[in-house]
């Protein structure tokens, strides 16, 4: 029985990884086809989806994947602004920089399963998928506060309050209608 079970959690974890690049994949080529003025990353709508519907377990396995996901992007699709926050394999990129890729990304696929228990209603749904969209933000934006904010000349507050205001926002309300919409019929095809 144990088998079984371990077996169809990696069949889970393989679909839910297949999904994500997926998803990533086709979301940056419609960014590229259509320069939109915000972008949010949807790759952690997966992740969030896994934390609640299958366990902080599956959820962090899956925030691991796109943590280093992050950081095969970053280091092969080089962008001078950015890339160096998430991998440590460009110039300016250190230990940090793969901290930042991956501990927030971990934690998307815990935060949002503990939320999600507290209040299990449509509500709790919203609420964690907020939570999980907050809590990347909050973790990527201290990461790269405290760990590069030489890099960026002293204009850092200005680049992360940019950051926050525009994709951080539409990413939090992104994640929370799609985890109240979403989940419920994960939720009810597991059972």
């Amino acid at each position: 029985m144990k088998t079984n079970q371990r077996s169809r959690q990696v069949a889970i974890v393989a679909i839910l990884i297949a999904l994500a690049t997926i998803i990533q994949y086709f979301s940056t080529v419609l960014y590229g086809l259509f320069p939109l003025p915000i972008k949010p990353t949807l790759m952690p709508i997966v992740v969030i989806l896994a934390s609640v519907c299958y366990g902080p377990k599956i959820g962090a396995i899956l925030g691991t994947y796109m943590g280093l996901y992050s950081v095969v992007y970053n280091t092969v699709v080089y962008n001078v602004a950015a890339s160096f926050l998430f991998s440590p394999f460009v110039p300016n990129g250190n230990l940090f920089s793969f901290l930042i890729a991956l501990v927030p990304r971990i934690l998307i696929g815990v935060v949002p399963y503990y939320i999600y228990k507290l209040w299990q209603t449509k509500g709790g749904l919203f609420l964690a998928g907020a939570m999980g969209a907050l809590t990347n933000t909050v973790f990527v934006l201290s990461g790269i506060f405290i760990f590069f904010q030489t890099v960026y000349q002293g204009d850092v507050m200005a680049l992360l309050g940019a950051v926050f205001a525009s994709n951080s926002i539409i990413e939090l309300l992104v994640y929370a209608f799609v985890t109240m919409l979403v989940a419920p019929r994960v939720l009810k095809a597991t059972k």
